[in-house]
């Protein structure tokens, strides 16, 4: 038997940070999230954003990669969002996630940071956080492809 901790901070984005995300339905969009990450064996402690991007704290299973947990997250949310008419101008996810691992110790602070995100994006574009998320995480910044989609 494998015992693992660990959690994962994980920021995806829309396509062109496109604000496709309608507020009135996010809760929607982030259940579904949530029956992905139970499909997976995964637990999710929260989910939270803005109309263009997605922040969520989740643990995954010892056997699953954090790569293909997003991809599948990524894909299957991405199908139901376009079938789904309260979701009209999705076009789909932006190219690549960043996540950060954290311990339990933190898990607290990372979920009020997620429940606190429109809060702080009254001061703060998500350009601007999600530069700091990296540079903070020790993650070099390649300008020639930073939210690039194309």
């Amino acid at each position: 038997m494998s015992y693992t901790t660990s959690y994962y901070h994980i920021v995806f984005r829309t396509y062109r940070s496109e604000q496709t995300i309608a507020i009135e339905h996010e809760r929607e969009l982030y259940a579904y999230i949530h029956g992905i990450v139970k499909n997976l064996q995964g637990q999710t402690y929260r989910i939270g954003g803005m109309p263009d991007h997605i922040h969520m704290l989740v643990s995954l299973p010892p056997a699953l990669s954090l790569s293909a947990f997003m991809q599948r997250v990524k894909t299957d949310s991405s199908k139901w969002l376009k079938m789904n008419p309260s979701f009209p101008a999705f076009r789909g996810w932006a190219i690549g996630y960043a996540a950060f691992s954290y311990g339990l110790k933190d898990r607290d602070m990372i979920i009020g940071y997620i429940m606190r995100q429109k809060e702080h994006h009254k001061r703060k574009s998500f350009e601007e956080e999600y530069r700091a998320f990296l540079e903070e995480n020790g993650i070099a910044i390649d300008e020639r492809y930073f939210l690039r989609d194309d």
